[in-house]
Parts: structure tokens; sequence; C-alpha cells
């Protein structure tokens, strides 16, 4: 009798065992993920919340390794080589330590993905170190929040906040070099260019402020070869004749390229091309 007792018992605290209560997590993982020139980047998180509970210096710890987030060691994830506030970073994951004060944060990249938190955590194994300053803006950010601001074509900022608590550094993508090479293969060294690429290329010297008499052959030529020219080509063309200096040209091809976007209905290049005018006299 008594081992039949003992095997039930047994069966009892197995199924009690098994019949959990399934509860949200109070830190939900969460996966940010964006594109930053031509590097895919991915960050992967707990996200606590302040709950009445001071952050600065407590939940944040001061002075201390903090697994910037909860639960285990914040990931983030490069496709390609970047730069992390000028400092050059291989593809590949990483875990993302930090280290606060209230004036300034330590950002850490380490190789070790295994640790849960910051336990165990050996500064030998770390990749990279630097240092950001640490502001307090005025408003409040109850949940931790790890997002990207400030995209250009080849960089974009990365924020960490919580409460009044934020701290930011850049990620920037080698675009330059590779989109000069294309520009030098398919445009430059290519025996007939097509339109496509006369416009992009005139594109590109624009937006990075290079030879301004090359960038208007090139716009010049992609016009020319379409077939049906569109006013965002037209717009471009007046906005480096801009750059020339040629500003009666300018004006004029301004005024042609908003009487196109009128006809196709694209109100926002009506606009662009107003604010263009308007500048120009």
């Amino acid at each position: 009798m008594k081992k039949y007792f003992t095997l039930l018992l047994g069966i009892l605290v197995s199924g009690i065992a098994l019949a959990q209560i399934k509860t949200p997590p109070a830190s939900p993982t969460f996966e940010l993920k964006g594109t930053v020139g031509f590097a895919e980047v991915k960050v992967v998180y707990s996200r606590p919340s302040a709950n009445g509970r001071q952050v600065a210096g407590n939940l944040i710890p001061y002075n201390e390794v903090w697994r910037t987030g909860a639960n285990a060691s914040t990931k983030i994830s490069f496709s390609e080589p970047v730069k992390l506030n000028g400092n050059s970073v291989p593809a590949g994951e990483y875990a993302l330590y930090t280290i606060f004060t209230e004036e300034k944060a330590t950002i850490i990249l380490s190789k070790n993905l295994s640790w849960w938190g910051a336990i165990g955590y050996d500064p030998a194994e770390d990749l990279l170190r630097f240092e950001v300053p640490v502001k307090h803006p005025s408003s409040h950010y109850e949940t931790f929040t790890i997002s990207f601001s400030d995209f250009k074509r080849n960089s974009a900022n990365l924020n960490l906040k919580w409460e009044n608590t934020k701290a930011m550094f850049s990620i920037e993508s080698d675009v330059d070099a590779r989109v000069m090479a294309d520009i030098k293969a398919q445009l430059i060294d290519a025996k007939t260019p097509n339109a496509r690429s006369y416009y992009d290329g005139a594109a590109y010297y624009f937006d990075t402020d290079r030879d301004p008499k090359l960038a208007l052959t090139w716009i010049t030529k992609a016009i020319e070869m379409n077939e049906n020219p569109q006013y965002w080509m037209v717009h471009l063309k007046a906005k480096i004749l801009a750059k020339n200096n040629n500003k009666p040209e300018a004006i004029a091809t301004a005024k042609k390229s908003m009487e196109m976007a009128k006809t196709a209905g694209n109100m926002d290049y009506v606009k662009l091309n107003e604010q263009l005018i308007a500048s120009l006299k």
C-alpha cells in the first residue's frame, strides 16, 4: 500500500510541476533591425520597465558593468564591417555591455555571447571599449528603449534610453568606397553607360559635393537618353545647375520640373521646386 501511495504522490507532484501558470515576462524580448549604409544591424535585448523604481544609479548601476537591458546580455550584430564612433568593428555578433556614470557611459562590445547578464563578464574578451556622454533629457522613458535615429546615407545613431537617462553612439558603414567603385566601373570606365547609371552618378556627386560640372554632364545625358524624362530627373538637374552657379537656367529648369510634377499629380515635387526657385531669387 505504501508503495502505491508513494507512486501516486510522485504522479501528483509531477503533474503540479508541469501545470505551471504561464504569465507574460516582466522584461519582454525585443528585436530591433535597421539598415545603415549597406550594413544590416540587429539588436536583440530585453526591455525592463521602471515601475516606480529609480533608474539612474539603481536599475542602471553606476560604475558597474551592465547587461544593457535585462535577462541575457544584449546582442548586437553587423552584416559587414562598420565603425562605432570611429572605431572599426568586424562583421559579426557581439554582446553589448555598458558602464554608466551620471556624466558618461562606456560602451563595450564583448566577443563572449554565452554569459547570462553580466555574470562572469571578463574584460579580457572585450573587442572594443569607448566612452560617450550621458544626457538627461526632460522626456521620460518608462521602459528601457534602444532605437535608431539621425539616418544619413552612410550612418545612423543608436540610442540607449531609460527614464531620463540617454546615451548615444554612431554606426557608420563604408558606403563611399563601394559607390565610387561602382561609378567607376559602370559609368567612368564603361563603354556604353545607360541613363540610370548617369542619373545615379549625378545624384551621388551632387549629394556628396563632388565635381558639379561632371554631375551636370551626367544628369544632362541621363535626361537626353530617356524617352520620357521624369520630373524628379529634371528637378535634380535644376539643383545641379544651382550648384554650378547658373541661377537663371536653374530657375527655368525648376519651373519645367514643377509643371511636369503638376501634370503627374505629385504635389511634393511641386513644393520642392517652389522652394528651390524661392531660394534662388
